[in-house]
C-alpha cells in the first residue's frame, strides 16, 4: 500500500509541473507573443549582421532567452524598478561615496548610453580642495 503512494508522487509532480509550465505559456496575450516574436526576429538579424557587439553564438542565445521569457510573460520594461535596483546597487559604498553613487543615479553628471558602453555609463567628476 505504500510503495504504491509513491509510485504515484513522482506522476503526480510531473502532472503539476506540466499545468505549471503550460499556465505560464498562456499567460502571454497573443498581442504581446507576435511583438516578442517580432523582436525576437529583430535581435536574430542584428546577430547574423554582426551589428550586436556579442559573439553570434552568445547573441543568438540571448535572443532565444528573451523570446522564452517574454512567452512565459516574465520578459518586463518597468525603468522604476531599474532605477531602485540601480540605488540598491549604492549600498555597497560609505558616507560621500554613497551619495555620490545615488546622485549618479538619479541624473547628475555624465551618462553615456549605447550598445557599445554596455547600456548606461554614469560619470561624475568631484573636485576636492588640496589640503
Amino acid at each position: 500500500m505504500t510503495t504504491g503512494t509513491f509510485a504515484r508522487r513522482p506522476l503526480a509532480l510531473v502532472a503539476l509541473a506540466t499545468l505549471v509550465c503550460v499556465g505560464n505559456a498562456l499567460a502571454a496575450s497573443p498581442g504581446a507573443s507576435a511583438q516578442a516574436q517580432a523582436r525576437y526576429r529583430d535581435e536574430m538579424a542584428r546577430c547574423n549582421s554582426g551589428q550586436s557587439h556579442q559573439t553570434v553564438a552568445t547573441c543568438r542565445q540571448e535572443a532565444g532567452a528573451a523570446l522564452a521569457e517574454a512567452r512565459q510573460g516574465n520578459l518586463h520594461n518597468d525603468p522604476a524598478q531599474y532605477s531602485g535596483n540601480a540605488l540598491q546597487r549604492c549600498a555597497v559604498h560609505q558616507g560621500d561615496d554613497r551619495v555620490a553613487c545615488e546622485a549618479r543615479i538619479l541624473g547628475q553628471g555624465d551618462v553615456t548610453s549605447g550598445t557599445e558602453a554596455g547600456g548606461l555609463l554614469r560619470r561624475s567628476i568631484t573636485v576636492t580642495p588640496a589640503q
